[in-house]
C-alpha cells in the first residue's frame, strides 16, 4: 500500500535508535536472564563488547553481596509478577570497579501475552549520588554546627509559627529543652504587651511578604524573666516558591544594652557638666539684670527721680522672659514642660507664622508653604508647636549657608500596623508637619544622635544642643513623634506627627470675641493655692482689683479643707508643686469628687506627666505656665469662668 511501511523496516529503525544511545545501557534478556542484545551505552557503562557478553547471565553485573542475596533472581520474578522492577544500587564493570546505577527491568510479552524475555535499562548515577551525599554531609555538618552554637538561639518554625528545631543556644537563652518546646508556638517568648499588639503575627507576615523581619525588644525566658533580644526571622521556600517555614535567630543583647545605656548616661552627664557652667553664667547674668534694675529703682525712688523707672522695668522684664525661655527649653527635652493643648488648625497656625519665618531665615532662603486641603485638627499646645516649627526653620536656614528653599508641608496620614511600628506610634490617624531644606544634609551617624540632649554640630557658643531634643520631647508628650529623613548633599526633611483630634479648632480671634476689652469679675469666688507668698500676694491683688473675691491657701491640705466646705468656689487656681503631702493635681481630683463641675487653672513651671495626665488635661482643667504676666491673669480667669 502506498505510504505504508514494512514492520521489519520499523523494527530496524528502532534497533538503530537503541544501539546509538550512549547515556543509557539498554539491552535484552531471555527468560533465564542471559543477555541477548547490547547497545553502545551498555558497552560504555559496563566495559564489555557485545561478543564478550551476549549469552552471559546478567547477574555478573551485580556485586558478590547481592548475588549471595539472590537479588538478580528476585528482580526478574518481581518484573514478571508486577510488570516492573526498579531499584538503585552498586553495579560492577568488566574491570571490577563499581558504579551507582538506577535499574529498570520490564517484562517483554508476545501478542498472545506469553513472556518471551526482559528489557533492561541502566543509568549511571555515580556523580549524582556523590553530589547528594556531599549535600547530606554538608547539611549534617551545618546541623551539628547549629546545634553546638550557644551564643545564638537558632531554630526553625513551621508556616504556622510552631517550633520545629531547637539548638543549644536557644535552650541557654530561653530555658526550654527541645522536648519542652518542640511543637509549641513561638509567641510564648513574647511579652504580654507584644502579644496584645499581635507582634508575633506581624513578624511572620512581614518575613513571609518581604523575606525578612528584624527587630529588637524584650523577650521572655521559661522562668518569666526578660532579656533584650536582637531577632531575625527569614522565610524558607522550596524550589516552587512555596513557603515551608521560617528560620529564627535570636541574640541576647541584655548586657550589651546595659553597657550602652551606661555609656549614654555617662555621655549625658558629661554634657550636662560641660553645660552647667554656661547655664549658671546665663542665669547669674539674668538675676543680676533683675536685681540690679530693682536696686536702681529703689535708689532712684530715694532720690525722687522716677523718670528712669520705665527703663529699669523693661530691663528686668526682658531678663525674666529670657530666663523663662531657657527653662522651657530645658523642660521640653525632658518631657516635663507643662502643656496647654487646644484643638488647633495647623494650616492656620503656619500661615500666621509664615511672615515671621521668612524674616527669621532671611532673603537668601525662599519659604514655601504647602497646606493640605481638609487638614484634620489636632490637640496640641499651639505656642509650643510654633516654637518647634520656628526652631526647625532656623536649623534649615543654618544648613543652607548659601541660601536655598525651605518648604513647610502639612498632610493627613493614616498609619497602618506596619507603618505605625516603623514610626513607633499607635495605629491611627495623624497630622504631619514636615520642614524640608535643600541644604547640606546629615550623615547617618549624625541623624542617629540628633535628638540626644546637648548634642550639636554647631560651634561652641552657637548652640546648646537643646533645640531638637526639645522638639522631640514636645512631640512625644503630645502623643506624637518626630522623624528625620536626610541625605548628605541633598537636604533634610524633619517631620512632626501629631494625633488627629475630633473637635474642630477655634481661632484665637473667635475665642476672644466674647471677651470684654476690660475683663471685670462679678463677685465670682476664686480659691488661690500657692506656697509662694509673693505669688499669692500679686495674683490675689490683681484679681481683687478686677472684681473677684479671692480666698488664699498656702498648701494642698488647707485648700482641700476649704473645697470640702460649703463655701462658694467658682474657680480653683493652684500650683502643681505644693507642700503638705498633696500636689495641685491631687487637690483638684479630690475636690471634683464633691464638686464635679469645678473648673481648675493650674499655674506651674514644671509638670510631671502623672500630674498633668500624660501631657493632657481633663475637661474643665486649664494651665498657665510660670512665669506669666500677672496683669493678664484676670482675662484668663474670665475666659475660663465664662466657658
Amino acid at each position: 500500500m502506498a505510504g505504508s511501511e514494512h514492520p521489519s523496516s520499523t523494527g530496524n529503525k528502532f534497533e538503530l535508535l537503541v544501539q546509538s544511545v550512549t547515556d543509557y545501557a539498554i539491552y535484552m534478556l531471555d527468560l533465564q536472564g542471559r543477555v541477548t542484545s547490547w547497545n553502545a551505552g551498555a558497552r560504555r557503562f559496563k566495559g564489555y563488547e557485545p561478543d564478550e557478553i551476549i549469552g552471559e547471565h546478567f547477574s555478573r553485573f551485580y556485586t558478590a553481596e547481592e548475588r549471595a542475596k539472590e537479588i538478580p533472581r528476585i528482580a526478574l520474578e518481581t518484573a514478571e509478577r508486577e510488570g516492573r522492577f526498579e531499584a538503585e544500587g552498586w553495579r560492577v564493570r568488566k574491570d571490577g570497579t563499581t558504579f551507582w546505577a538506577n535499574v529498570v527491568i520490564d517484562p517483554v510479552r508476545d501478542n498472545a501475552g506469553n513472556l518471551i524475555g526482559y528489557a533492561k535499562v541502566t543509568r549511571d548515577l555515580t556523580e549524582r549520588r556523590a553530589a547528594e551525599q556531599e549535600l547530606r554531609a554538608s547539611e549534617e555538618r551545618f546541623r551539628m554546627l547549629v546545634q553546638s552554637v550557644t551564643d545564638y538561639a537558632i531554630y526553625l518554625l513551621d508556616p504556622d509559627g510552631r517550633v520545629s528545631s531547637w539548638n543549644a543556644g536557644a535552650e541557654r537563652f530561653k530555658g526550654y529543652t527541645a522536648d519542652e518546646i518542640m511543637g509549641e508556638h513561638f509567641s510564648r517568648f513574647y511579652t504580654d504587651e507584644d502579644r496584645a499588639a499581635e507582634i508575633p503575627r506581624i513578624a511572620l507576615e512581614t518575613a513571609a511578604s518581604e523575606g525578612r523581619f528584624e527587630t529588637e525588644g524584650w523577650r521572655l525566658r521559661k522562668d518569666g524573666s526578660r532579656f533584650w533580644a536582637s531577632v531575625i526571622i527569614d522565610s524558607i521556600r522550596n524550589d516552587d516558591g512555596e513557603l515551608i517555614g521560617f528560620a529564627k535567630v535570636t541574640r541576647d543583647l541584655t548586657e550589651k544594652r546595659g553597657i550602652e545605656e551606661q555609656l549614654r548616661q555617662s555621655q549625658k552627664m558629661e554634657a550636662v557638666g560641660q553645660l552647667t557652667g554656661g547655664l549658671a553664667h546665663d542665669f547669674n547674668n539674668l538675676l543680676t539684670g533683675i536685681g540690679g534694675s530693682l536696686e536702681m529703682m529703689q535708689v532712684r525712688m530715694a532720690q525722687g527721680r522716677t523718670g528712669d523707672f520705665d527703663r529699669y522695668l523693661l530691663a528686668a522684664q526682658g531678663a525674666v522672659k529670657r530666663a523663662a525661655a531657657l527653662t522651657h527649653r530645658l523642660l521640653a527635652f525632658s518631657r516635663r514642660q507643662p502643656l496647654d493643648p487646644r484643638p488647633t488648625n495647623i494650616n492656620r497656625l503656619i500661615n500666621d507664622l509664615q511672615d515671621l519665618i521668612q524674616r527669621t531665615v532671611g532673603p537668601s532662603v525662599r519659604v514655601e508653604v504647602v497646606g493640605a486641603g481638609g487638614l484634620w485638627p489636632t490637640l496640641v499646645d499651639p505656642n509650643q508647636l510654633e516654637n518647634a516649627i520656628l526652631n526647625l526653620s532656623i536649623n534649615a536656614r543654618d544648613a543652607m549657608p548659601d541660601g536655598g528653599r525651605l518648604t513647610i508641608e502639612t498632610a493627613n496620614k493614616w498609619l497602618d500596623e506596619r507603618t505605625a511600628r516603623q514610626q513607633d506610634l499607635p495605629v491611627g490617624q495623624y497630622v504631619s508637619i514636615c520642614v524640608s531644606d535643600t541644604g547640606t544634609g546629615m550623615a547617618p551617624d549624625i541623624v542617629a544622635k540628633a535628638f540626644e540632649p546637648f548634642f550639636t554640630t554647631k560651634p561652641l557658643g552657637q548652640g546648646t544642643g537643646l533645640g531638637l531634643s526639645m522638639i522631640y520631647g514636645f512631640a512625644r508628650q503630645s502623643g506624637g513623634q518626630v522623624r528625620i529623613y536626610s541625605e548628605v548633599g541633598q537636604g533634610t526633611t524633619m517631620c512632626i506627627y501629631l494625633p488627629r483630634h475630633d473637635e474642630e479648632a477655634v481661632s484665637e480671634d473667635e475665642a476672644n470675641s466674647s471677651m470684654s476689652s476690660e475683663p471685670v469679675g462679678d463677685g465670682e469666688v476664686v480659691l488661690l493655692i500657692d506656697d509662694e507668698p509673693t505669688i499669692r500676694m500679686l495674683a490675689g491683688e490683681v484679681l481683687t482689683e478686677a472684681g473677684y473675691a479671692v480666698i488664699e491657701a498656702p498648701d494642698g491640705p488647707t485648700g482641700l479643707r476649704i473645697l470640702e466646705s460649703n463655701a462658694r468656689i467658682d474657680l480653683l487656681i493652684t500650683d502643681v508643686g505644693l507642700p503638705g503631702g498633696m500636689n495641685g493635681r491631687q487637690v483638684a481630683d479630690a475636690a471634683r469628687v464633691s464638686r464635679p463641675d469645678l473648673k481648675v487653672l493650674f499655674i506651674t513651671g514644671y509638670a510631671e506627666n502623672a500630674v498633668v495626665g500624660g501631657g493632657r488635661l481633663e475637661k474643665g482643667m486649664f494651665l498657665l505656665s510660670k512665669p506669666f504676666q500677672v496683669e493678664l491673669l484676670p482675662s484668663r480667669v474670665q475666659e475660663i469662668i465664662r466657658r
